[in-house]
């Protein structure tokens, strides 16, 4: 206690005296860099810390401590002001960048042990032989078993310079033996787009996960076969993507609008405006054209389902997106840190902000998807509440709103039977994920053995699937009433054996039977 009282003076000066840095370092500010190092409020800073190291009678992480009032002091701007610590900056960078080097496998611990889920299709893993269910005990003189592996340690151990190799020594349960095996490690994709697949003859459809560096190549091929499939109407799927690059969002726009369209308004802080247009490059400018959206679509997602409406070009399908309007850059900080920083808002081509309001606070700001869910805007349209002064027209006159997400033209609501949402959270849980792996472990050779459509019949025609499952869930203490939901619990159940023993797009076939909104779309 005694030691908080002290420290809160101490974090207090920090956090003025780091604003100094922070202003002299950022790009856009227009003051020298030289100039910056010379402040007097940067020496303070730099002295107080070291007489902090050096006489301060406890021992005290001042890395730590200046992470912390960063954090502070990008938490009074708005919302999507973040710091990314020097030790997050790997996984951040790997995310948006769309690939990362390593041996490819999806895995978990299983019984202490690193066990794999399933290889990574054509990566390293896979091409050196790994198979489904293979227990990796070594890698070279590593242990990867035991209660006191950390998953941090697993990282760092599977992953490395691409071209470099690893022997791994591996426990094969289904023929009973243990084997020696080198994998050379490579670039391992990590898709943004999971999948673009013919839903019937004339109909593609497309889902992407976020916007990476990669996303707009992945989106054109996906597109481009779909098209030779003789797609004449697509359907792109942006549910819970929550955005990424903006170039990506701009590019995959340009292929269903018009040269000359406008796709996306910028307004930095000086009050420049940059106003992107489509091309002549568009490959799908006059095919039917459906974007689902929901509560969790957000930023680069809002930028395509903004431009497709205003430019009256397709039907936005969905609930309305989650209305995060403003522009960040990525900027570093000299040692390994970073800080993406909110420099710009962005306009639909109507001119909407669809930038909700955030100034009751993040807190205020990040609960406001349970606001929506305690107003019932999540199951009726007229629930939605956007202020007429925030009335905006479409090329064709359509009347649209700002202020707050995308309102879709089409509203589809969540699931109203009592329980069936929470049901669908937990079927997607690893809870469930395990389970699952864990029953195909149990007779993996007559599992892999079977085709789709067989491996569905066996699971839905014999009652103990179901029944371990609920065997399984009791023991873990969820006390569900799950007979009410056996239909929904087998549905799910289903694609998560298909998601371990088959394709993506099996996967993918599967789910999309009972999509709500899809199932809209059909009538």
């Amino acid at each position: 206690m005694k030691l908080r009282n002290f420290l809160w003076p101490l974090l207090l000066v920090i956090s003025l005296a780091i604003g100094v840095i922070i202003g002299g370092y950022f790009p856009f500010i227009n003051k020298p860099l030289g100039d910056s190092f010379q402040d007097k409020g940067r020496d303070k800073l730099n002295k107080l810390i070291d007489l902090i190291e050096k006489e301060y009678v406890d021992n005290v992480d001042t890395d730590s401590i200046i992470d912390l009032t960063v954090n502070n002091i990008l938490a009074q701007l708005d919302p999507h002001s973040v710091y990314i610590a020097k030790n997050e900056m790997d996984e951040v960078q790997e995310s948006m960048k769309g690939s990362f080097v390593g041996i490819g496998v999806n895995y978990y611990n299983y019984k202490d042990t690193l066990t794999v889920i399933k290889p990574v299709f054509g990566g390293p893993s896979y091409k050196a032989g790994l198979k489904n269910g293979d227990r990796i005990l070594f890698a070279d003189d590593f242990k990867l078993f035991g209660n006191d592996i950390k998953n941090d340690s697993l990282v760092s151990i599977l992953k490395g310079d691409s071209g470099s190799k690893v022997t791994l020594k591996v426990f094969r349960k289904k023929e009973n033996k243990i084997f020696s095996v080198v994998v050379t490690r490579g670039e391992i994709p990590l898709k943004s787009v999971d999948v673009g697949l013919m839903l019937k003859d004339k109909t593609g459809f497309i889902k992407i996960n976020r916007f990476s560096e990669t996303t707009y190549a992945e989106f054109k091929t996906a597109l481009d076969e779909l098209i030779k499939n003789g797609a004449k109407e697509i359907i792109l799927d942006l549910r819970e993507n929550g955005g990424g690059y903006m170039d990506q969002a701009v590019q995959i726009v340009d292929e269903f609008l018009s040269d000359g369209d406008i796709i996306v308004k910028t307004i930095n802080k000086q009050g420049k405006e940059r106003i992107t247009k489509a091309t002549n490059k568009g490959s799908f400018e006059n095919g039917k054209l459906t974007i689902l959206i929901n509560e969790n679509s957000a930023s680069a997602s809002e930028i395509i389902a903004g431009a497709i409406q205003d430019n009256d070009r397709g039907t936005i399908v969905g609930r309305r997106s989650y209305g995060k309007g403003l522009v960040q850059r990525e900027m570093y900080l000299g040692d390994g840190s970073a800080v993406r920083l909110t420099t710009a808002r962005y306009y639909t081509p109507s001119g909407r902000s669809i930038q909700k309001p955030y100034n009751d606070g993040i807190d205020e700001y990040s609960n406001e998807l349970y606001t929506r869910f305690e107003s019932g805007e999540l199951y009726e349209r007229d629930s939605i509440h956007l202020a007429d002064s925030l009335q905006f027209k479409t090329k064709a006159g359509k009347i649209v709103y700002g202020g707050g997400g995308i309102v879709p033209d089409v509203f589809i609501p969540l699931k109203n039977k009592s329980g069936e949402d929470a049901i669908q959270l937990l079927m997607r849980t690893s809870l469930v994920s395990n389970f699952v792996f864990v029953q195909i472990d149990e007779d993996r050779n007559v599992f892999e053995s079977l085709s789709t459509q067989d491996l569905i019949k066996k699971l839905n025609t014999d009652p103990k699937y179901f029944n371990n499952l609920k065997k399984h869930l009791t023991s873990e203490g969820l006390l569900f009433n799950l007979d009410k939901h056996k239909k929904s619990i087998m549905f799910y159940l289903t694609a998560e054996y298909i998601n371990q023993l088959k394709s993506d797009q099996d996967y993918y076939e599967w789910i999309l039977k009972e999509d709500p909104m899809l199932k809209v779309l059909k009538k």
